[in-house]
């Protein structure tokens, strides 16, 4: 299997969608088949990263913002694009403050991977941020309204289920990167 085409569908500000052309085993024949597949890619962005930021208090910081694709509130891990040219882990400590008014004083690479690999390219680096201190109002986009929650690790299924039962969704990639950061801190 491989990607044998790619041609360009539409382009936007921040997405552009691609058409990929790709040889397949065909399950019914086991023969080789040429399938297309529609898959949006990141533009004028060098990578996502996401934080798992956890206070010296035993909390981990989440945000709360309207997310217009899904006409709602999402409690989410901060996260966010990193410039072109500029590194993961610095994408990571600018984002935290920008996100939460927090920075970092230890900011330890967790994981990578694909964060919706059915219909997108795009490769999350997580890192996961120590020693917090509160650094001011961050510097958030123009189109960012976030609300900073501090949640007692111990407490987090609870109240993310709390906040679920109110009408917030909840990105699922919370539980397990918090799982797999709590390995490490």
């Amino acid at each position: 299997m491989k990607i044998l085409d790619k041609k360009l569908l539409w382009e936007g500000k921040f997405l552009r969608t691609v058409l990929l052309r790709y040889s397949a085993i065909s399950n019914a024949h086991n023969t080789e088949v040429i399938r297309d597949w529609e898959s949006v890619e990141r533009v004028n962005c060098g990578g996502i990263v996401g934080i798992v930021p956890f206070t010296d208090k035993g909390e981990v910081l989440l945000i709360r913002q309207f997310r217009p694709p899904v006409n709602g509130y999402v409690i989410e891990l901060p996260a966010g694009l990193c410039d072109i040219g500029e590194s993961m882990e610095n994408a990571a400590r600018r984002e935290l403050i920008e996100e939460t008014g927090y920075k970092a004083d230890e900011c330890r690479f967790l994981i990578k991977g694909p964060m919706s690999s059915g219909s997108s390219s795009e490769m999350l680096s997580v890192f996961v941020a120590k020693g917090l201190s509160y650094a001011g109002p961050g510097n958030r986009d123009e189109t960012e309204n976030i609300e900073v929650l501090r949640v007692p690790v111990d407490e987090l299924r609870t109240r993310l289920l709390e906040l679920y039962q109110a009408g917030d969704y909840i990105d699922l990639k919370i539980y397990g990167l918090v799982e797999m950061a709590k390995n490490i801190i």
